[in-house]
């Protein structure tokens, strides 16, 4: 086999099997324990550990922790939380969105 049909043979191969994974893991289940202007920046840490990524919106911190699978073949699973504090570094708000079956 020349090195040109195994390279596309290759190339090939990893196009169909291809699946890409962005973030990390976290309890999905333990969203429905976040309650607004009780939970804690600390107690986030506590339920979710380290944000994956974190920011500014509106001049409040902002946490996000979100696992996004994609896949060529199949379908792909995305999950993330948003979380917002107040100057109190308390939870402002909260947006959580998945395309994975709602925990129970």
């Amino acid at each position: 086999m020349t090195l040109r049909t195994l390279l596309a043979v290759t190339t090939l191969a990893l196009l169909l099997a291809g699946c890409a994974t962005v973030g990390k893991p976290w309890p999905q289940e333990r969203v429905q324990d976040i309650e607004i202007g009780q939970t804690t920046q600390g107690e986030v840490i506590e339920m979710f550990g380290t944000p994956w990524r974190t920011g500014i919106e509106d001049g409040y911190r902002t946490w996000t922790y979100g696992r996004y699978q994609y896949r060529m073949i199949g379908a792909s699973a995305t999950s993330d939380l948003v979380i917002r504090f107040g100057e109190n570094n308390r939870v402002r708000s909260y947006t959580y969105n998945t395309t994975e079956p709602h925990p129970k």
